[in-house]
């Protein structure tokens, strides 16, 4: 049983016949402080593990499906990034959030130009990324 937003209907599969649940399974075993947003690493743990990871999460997501990475607006200013394939919608890093319910109709599409401005975020979802396709080797 997966408890991210979208798991029930993300059926959409990759070149490698791989859905989104598949990709979380992978995702859950490199997620890490580091991939974590730095503002929030203090919260980061293993039981935490989707925290501070969605939008180098989503983006990676938008290289493999394709599709718009979506924000949500937050409180903060920021935004909580997720995917949207066709109208295959999902987050795979809602869990952060536990139990808390999101607004997926109020949002605006993100781009990677504003958040890879920052060299930090930019460095975070090419370590992710390199780890993401180590694993796939392994497969």
């Amino acid at each position: 049983m997966y408890g991210f937003y979208g798991s029930d209907n993300c059926n959409i599969k990759d070149e490698r016949g791989l859905t989104p649940r598949d990709y979380y399974d992978i995702l859950s075993i490199i997620w890490c402080e580091y991939t974590c947003a730095p503002r929030l690493r203090q919260g980061w743990s293993p039981s935490d593990k989707t925290l501070g990871q969605c939008s180098i999460t989503a983006f990676l997501m938008q290289d493999i499906y394709g599709g718009k990475v979506m924000g949500i607006p937050l409180k903060d200013g920021g935004f909580h990034c997720f995917n949207d394939v066709d109208g295959c919608v999902f987050d795979l890093t809602s869990e952060q959030f536990r139990g808390e319910i999101l607004d997926y109709e109020n949002v605006s599409e993100q781009f990677r130009e504003d958040h890879f401005a920052k060299t930090e975020k930019k460095e975070r979802y090419e370590f992710l990324k390199k780890r993401l396709f180590e694993e796939l080797e392994k497969i």
